[in-house]
């Protein structure tokens, strides 16, 4: 695009955005941030797109199919400015704070971390599913690291849907042969029409790209010989079936690669020594999360990981709140009352657990690429935000409510508002609930993963009930207890 057509600082575009910086440009666009002359502090990020007369219907498509978009990991249109006599139209959308995919390879030579990487396909999972069930389903096109922003917590959204499109039944391939060399499928060069699998093809040169450390994006003899040692073995075959020529050899849909995902890391944790407590399985996240302030969540993540910790080598529990205060306590008691907890170091241990107090989301990443067996997350009480993403993705997500009947129905309302997640995986713990009313509330809720949590005081110690109601959560995943010296509590 022409540096002339550049917007120079301090233009005001609609009497309302003030144009600050470029912060991106593109073939045929810019991007800005913009102060909101209206809602002072408000910034918006603001996209000057320039073309010709006869792509303007473009762009106007490219804001209708903004504007009918609402998803976590998608960007907000809020206005649109239709092309001027020049050929400058203007998107205003969120202003998203981060990097690009791009940069941040860049930042770490391309040698990011497996976890990393498989959290990232599992976002892209999740915004693609979203996109491809959209009536008519909408084709992203162009997934490749530039389009792919990271916030500060390393939470995945997509940008840039200038080539984006609605899935035509009628049509056999596409007019317009659009799309990033290296990412972009086959049929996007006038084999046939674009469709979801499409998109599972830029998924799979996406993964590919991360896995060679950069040094690939296709599929072609002698590319597995660049594949890193380290990257698991198993997310080949997944690839691979991304990458096929014909989209009929790809998978079918989003979900169809998310359940191969799941089997992946199932398979990975059955191949692992679980019958041993030497063995190291990899991360296993047990999520465990409220449904309201009181419940009983950190008590029952503190049993959960002493439970486990009886049981693997290696344990990790974490407090995914900056502003909770329950591990700063059981420091100070466990290290001594004199000194201030804040200026200690996050990380303390008790009774071969390692506890992580008032962790951020972007350090729990990195913990997750750790040595640990185990790790427990203790989210707090439910909200709709990003623990509640880690909750969703837990390989165990543990779900307290209340014992008493008269709140029971709290459990209920969050299950149904959650209705539009899959709860497959998902376990219901009620501490002190009497057994009747788990009964009612496993055929009410048509669950039988309901149970009752048992008085245990001190949830550091074993204790013989506890352990019998682990044994039913984590049946198969845990090896026979070892038995540990007792652990107690004393004020210095």
């Amino acid at each position: 695009m022409n540096r002339r057509f550049l917007l120079l600082k301090g233009t005001i575009i609609g009497g309302r955005y003030l144009i600050q910086h470029v912060i991106g440009s593109g073939g045929m666009s810019h991007v800005y941030l913009a102060d909101d002359l209206k809602l002072p502090g408000k910034q918006w990020a603001l996209k000057q797109c320039f073309s010709f007369p006869q792509q303007f219907t473009n762009i106007e498509d490219e804001a209708e199919l903004l504007i009918t978009l609402s998803h976590p990991r998608l960007p907000r249109i809020v206005d649109f400015f239709p092309p001027d006599v020049k050929g400058n139209a203007y998107l205003v959308m969120d202003y998203i704070q981060g990097v690009t995919l791009e940069k941040y390879l860049s930042s770490r030579s391309g040698i990011v971390k497996n976890d990393f990487i498989i959290q990232l396909a599992e976002q892209v999972l999740d915004v693609l599913d979203y996109l491809h069930r959209h009536d008519p389903p909408i084709v992203f096109r162009d997934l490749k690291p530039s389009n792919i922003m990271l916030t500060s917590q390393l939470d995945l959204r997509l940008i840039d849907f200038g080539i984006a499109r609605n899935f035509k039944q009628e049509q056999n391939q596409d007019t317009v042969k659009l799309g990033t060399v290296g990412f972009a499928a086959p049929e996007q060069y006038g084999s046939g029409q674009s469709d979801a699998r499409s998109d599972l093809y830029g998924l799979g040169a996406l993964l590919l790209f991360l896995a060679t450390g950069g040094l690939a994006s296709e599929w072609s003899e002698g590319v597995d010989s660049v594949v890193r040692n380290d990257f698991p073995k198993g997310m080949i075959p997944i690839i691979r079936k991304c990458l096929h020529q014909s989209p009929a050899d790809r998978y079918q849909s989003a979900n169809e690669v998310m359940v191969a995902l799941m089997n992946h890391r199932q398979g990975s944790l059955s191949h692992s020594s679980l019958s041993t407590v030497t063995g190291h399985i990899g991360n296993r996240v047990i999520a465990v999360m409220g449904v309201s302030s009181g419940a009983g969540t950190t008590h029952t993540a503190i049993c959960t990981a002493h439970y486990l910790a009886r049981n693997f080598r290696k344990v990790a529990i974490v407090e995914m709140n900056m502003e909770a205060k329950a591990f700063s306590r059981i420091q100070q008691i466990v290290e001594g009352e004199n000194d201030l907890v804040q200026q200690r170091d996050r990380r303390f241990s008790v009774e071969g657990v390692d506890y992580y107090r008032q962790t951020a989301r972007a350090n729990v990443i990195e913990l997750l690429g750790g040595s640990y067996d185990c790790v427990v997350m203790d989210l707090g009480s439910y909200q709709e935000n990003d623990r509640l993403e880690e909750f969703l993705r837990a390989d165990v997500p543990i779900l307290v409510g209340w014992g008493s009947e008269w709140r029971m129905q709290e459990m209920v309302d969050v299950i149904n508002s959650l209705t539009r997640h899959p709860q497959n995986k998902w376990v219901y713990c009620l501490p002190l609930a009497p057994s009747d009313a788990i009964h009612r509330l496993r055929k009410q809720l048509n669950i039988a993963k309901v149970y009752s949590v048992p008085m245990h005081t001190d949830p550091f110690d074993q204790c013989e009930e506890m352990d019998k109601l682990m044994g039913q959560l984590f049946q198969g995943i845990v090896p026979e207890m070892v038995k540990r010296r007792r652990f107690r509590f004393g004020i210095r």
